[in-house]
């Protein structure tokens, strides 16, 4: 099947979601799709925007910074997914308004430091413990967000984590499951600062099975926008 337009690509994932859902007993209204634009320019941007989307992602302070300087959408919401270095923090945390990968306490000193206005933030946890990703240790999650109550411009709204990159879906479905089980715990704290109630997890290879174990925003990138060499879309 080949997908012309970009809504072709948003009514098929729809589909793929509502199926999800469906087989988890949940509600679609519960999902958010984080459209991931880091290898488009902002006109294939645009047209997933046009097409509905309201949640844009980002992994690099440069590609945020272009995009936001170009799309000037209030209905749009715009994340950062992506590793930030501390002395970038400043260059993006007034143009975001959701950070997926809050992981180290030197970066958030610096959203202390610069935000104008309280930020919410995922905290990274590096489930499957590849030295290749980035997160917490799930033993270092408990100090690290109770430690975060000292910085009142940070709010935790939940835990994000990205699955081994792999066909055996028993091992992506653990990973997820593992990440549900934190937030669970986290969020029995009812911590004022960190109600921790959302997961960001599953990508364009495994968002299906990260909506059946309990994600509530899916970062969906080439499955939704495609990439610049197969030409517009």
């Amino acid at each position: 099947m080949v997908l012309d337009t970009i809504q072709q690509r948003i009514s098929l994932i729809e589909e793929h979601i509502h199926a999800a859902c469906e087989r988890a007993g949940r509600k679609r209204e519960d999902l958010s799709i984080v459209a991931v634009t880091k290898q488009v320019s902002a006109k294939r941007t645009k047209e997933a925007i046009n097409a509905g989307i309201k949640n844009v992602g980002e992994n690099r302070p440069d590609g945020l910074l272009s995009k936001r300087s170009e799309i000037r959408d209030d209905n749009v919401k715009w994340h950062f997914i992506g590793n930030v270095q501390s002395r970038k923090v400043k260059d993006i945390i007034n143009e975001i308004d959701v950070l997926h990968s809050l992981d180290r306490m030197s970066i958030a000193k610096e959203i202390q430091k610069r935000a104008e206005k309280i930020v919410q933030c995922f905290v990274q946890v590096n489930v499957s413990g590849e030295e290749s990703k980035s997160g917490l240790h799930p033993d270092e999650l408990l100090s690290f967000i109770e430690e975060l109550s000292n910085y009142d411009k940070i709010r935790v709204i939940g835990l994000m984590t990205m699955a081994p990159f792999t066909k055996d879906e028993d091992l992506i479905r653990n990973v997820f499951r593992s990440l549900r089980k934190l937030r669970d715990e986290i969020s029995s704290k009812q911590f004022g600062h960190a109600p921790c109630t959302q997961l960001s997890m599953g990508m364009s290879n495994d968002y299906v099975i990260a909506i059946e174990e309990g994600a509530t925003h899916v970062r969906i990138g080439t499955a939704l926008v495609g990439t610049e060499s197969e030409g517009d879309v």
